[in-house]
């Protein structure tokens, strides 16, 4: 019995392992976006830290990607940037690829 209780133990360590991993990569994503976002809005320096940091702030209002998602389709719109909601999706996808690899890259 005591190496079953062994391994749920390590299983859920490594839940919470993967769980904060993934929390990491999210909100790096989500600063990533920002960044990504503020540059096509013609923002810069100062500016554009703190838009993505709005970005990631979104991201609190509600557990998805959607919010994410939904604040940089506002504000292209706002701001009359032609960028198709297919290209955010993308650019979100492709950012979450390298936000994984430099959570894992640092260690």
């Amino acid at each position: 019995m005591t190496t079953f209780n062994e391994r749920e133990e390590g299983f859920e360590k490594k839940f919470a392992h993967d769980e904060e991993l993934l929390f990491k990569a999210k909100a790096r994503r989500n600063k990533l976006a920002g960044l990504w976002a503020a540059e096509k809005m013609g923002l810069s320096g100062a500016q554009a830290d703190a838009y993505a940091k709005a970005v990631v702030m979104s991201d609190f209002e509600d557990a998805s990607a959607h919010d994410i998602f939904k604040k940089i389709r506002n504000d292209f719109d706002a701001g009359k940037v032609a960028v198709s909601d297919q290209e955010i999706h993308h650019m979100m996808d492709q950012l979450m690829v390298q936000a994984v690899a430099q959570i894992k890259a640092s260690g």
